[in-house]
């Protein structure tokens, strides 16, 4: 697909979509499966869905929303939260996962991308990374997990290479230094990724306007623009923002 792709996000807990800044102070943000609904008929490309609270015991609930949405909704869905194996991917498969996103667990065990990749292909493969500032780092950034709050001392760059080594079709890179605040994306950081690896990569954090965006796609290589907060607030809407980026020749895929 060569147009540049937007993806609303619907972050979980316990079963309500939520939003907060850097993964904290979350706020209650709208019915997942109503807004899913709505983004579809926004022409959003795709829709990611996030458990970021992930627990055994939550784990049935959140596929069965997915199932869900799956049920009410034919656009690409992005599933990630708690996939620990193949076994996991299989069911979020069955309930509807159009691509698979891990991102600690992949940490932790850098073979569950090789496994995946074996067991669906590259493309339905996502490596979610958490990102911050580490000027201690060569590169500058770390990966980190738990949103942000647990520190890896892996070198982003590194890792990303990795990743694309290992056969991921995707990165979701979100800069948790950026996320929430709405001050727009991490064009240096993404400028500098976009331009190592040969994978589509996913902005995530910081978006705050339709110029912001433009920013991204006009500065980077990224392919794919992810938000949330902006979107389920009504402070940006996806098909505005679709018909903003065409006006500025930025291509995107719209429906006649």
């Amino acid at each position: 697909m060569s147009c540049k792709t937007i993806i609303p996000c619907l972050d979980i807990y316990n079963g309500k979509t939520v939003k907060g800044i850097n993964f904290d102070n979350l706020k209650e943000a709208g019915d997942p499966v109503q807004l899913a609904a709505y983004y579809e008929h926004q022409q959003a490309d795709e829709l990611a869905i996030l458990n970021i609270a992930a627990t055994k015991e939550n784990r049935a609930d959140f596929l069965n929303l997915v199932e869900k949405i799956r049920n009410t909704t034919t656009f690409p869905l992005i599933v990630g939260g708690g996939i620990n194996s193949v076994d996991d991917a299989k069911e979020a498969v069955s309930k509807g996962a159009s691509r698979i996103s891990v991102n600690s667990s992949a940490v932790k065990n850098p073979q569950l991308i090789d496994d995946l990749v074996k067991k669906f292909g590259s493309e339905k493969v996502v490596c979610a990374i958490d990102a911050k500032k580490n000027s201690s780092l060569k590169g500058g950034w770390e990966v980190t997990t738990s949103g942000g709050k647990i520190s890896t001392g892996i070198d982003l760059f590194k890792w990303v290479k990795e990743v694309e080594n290992r056969g991921c079709g995707s990165i979701l890179l979100t800069s948790m230094n950026h996320d929430g605040t709405k001050g727009g994306f991490a064009l240096k950081l993404l400028a500098e990724l976009t331009n190592i690896v040969k994978i589509r990569v996913i902005a995530s954090g910081g978006a705050g306007s339709m110029d912001d965006f433009v920013d991204l796609f006009e500065n980077t290589n990224c392919t794919s623009a992810l938000a949330a907060s902006i979107f389920h607030y009504g402070e940006v809407e996806v098909l505005k923002l679709k018909h903003y980026l065409d006006e500025m020749g930025i291509e995107v895929c719209l429906k006649k």
